[in-house]
């Protein structure tokens, strides 16, 4: 069967060609001419060179593809032109399910993330169906991808064979943005978090992520979505879980939210806008966390079968992977802000 895969690069998009290769497949993947290709070195993956902004590109992609996972998209929470992260999200994610319906493509699952999703006011997990509008989209990635999706079910309802998955915050080896989750591991292995806001996210493993989306394809209803997740937990959980793997210390000190925010606009200002490169503390990504991100993952678990393997056993996967590769280092690469990062998601990590 011919299976392609965007962003196969990527950190969520990688894990996909690997599930799809233990199944036997022998994946397709659509690559940018400035990818970075260290997550699929060595494997056995078709490799055709294109862009989600180049629709003949496009074409050649999807010819005699079955089954298509467009796991690709623009994540940063800062960029000098925002219209870029709709032009990726938005307009290649529209060009590229049209034209894997046109070519004929069986199943088509589009890697959207929770940020697209509801969150309710009583403090209680969202889920696919609370209620949402593109008035609740906190910056332009998350409203790009709100965006996305509406495309994505748009044009399920007329009939094509999309279904949409929403990856929470993955976790695991293979981020080699690193995704801002990831960065956060990164800092806490540097010793670059002496303190934490209160906020929480809903934490699934990679490699579950990856099993969901080969489940959505096989088990999903058309035009119905899926959270690919596993467990809430704190900001600070997380920390506390990170310190154990590491036996390095969790901060103790909470930040108020309004300092968080002072921070946030400050770094903002000073490196996005003044100095025009990446600010560490984006203040989308602040006013992000005023709330906690978290989701039910029920769904996926009771329709598709999605695995929920153990956090703690894939946050010490991640740190284990980014000691490996250098990231504990402050020396560590990191790559230009500017690059597409394919495959991150939600989250979503892409997601």
């Amino acid at each position: 069967m011919a299976v392609l895969v965007t962003g196969g690069t990527g950190f969520i998009g990688s894990h996909i060609v690997r599930a799809l290769i233990e199944r036997g497949e022998r994946p397709r993947c659509l690559v940018r001419r400035d990818s970075r290709l260290e997550n699929l070195a060595g494997l056995p993956v078709e490799r055709i060179e294109g862009d989600l902004t180049d629709p003949a590109s496009l074409a050649r992609a999807v010819r005699g593809a079955d089954q298509v996972f467009h796991a690709a998209a623009d994540y940063r929470l800062w960029s000098r032109d925002p219209a870029q992260l709709y032009c990726v999200n938005v307009a290649g994610t529209r060009a590229l399910l049209r034209a894997a319906a046109e070519a004929g493509a069986k199943r088509i699952v589009y890697t959207s993330s929770v940020g697209a999703l509801g969150i309710p006011a009583d403090g209680s997990p969202g889920t696919e169906e609370t209620p949402v509008a593109l008035a609740d989209m906190v910056g332009h990635y998350k409203r790009s991808k709100f965006l996305a999706e509406q495309e994505a079910l748009r044009l399920a309802a007329q009939g094509a064979p999309v279904v949409i998955v929403n990856p929470s915050t993955p976790v695991g080896p293979g981020d080699i943005k690193p995704t801002p989750t990831g960065q956060i591991i990164v800092d806490f292995l540097r010793g670059r978090m002496p303190a934490y806001v209160d906020t929480g996210l809903n934490l699934v493993a990679v490699e579950d992520v990856a099993v969901g989306h080969l489940l959505a394809a096989e088990r999903g209803r058309v035009g119905e979505k899926y959270i690919l997740g596993c467990r809430n937990l704190t900001l600070r959980e997380t920390l506390e879980i990170l310190a154990t793997v590491t036996s390095l210390p969790a901060p103790r000190v909470r930040i108020p939210y309004h300092v968080a925010w002072m921070v946030g606009a400050l770094d903002t200002l000073i490196n996005g806008t003044l100095r025009g490169r990446p600010p560490r503390a984006p203040l989308e990504g602040v006013r992000m966390a005023r709330k906690k991100m978290f989701f039910s993952a029920e769904k996926a678990v009771r329709e598709l079968g999605l695995p929920q393997s153990p956090v703690e056993q894939a946050l010490a996967r991640a740190v284990a992977w980014f000691r490996e590769h250098g990231y504990e280092r402050d020396t560590a690469p990191e790559p230009p802000e500017a690059r597409v990062k394919q495959g991150a998601g939600g989250g979503k990590g892409r997601l």
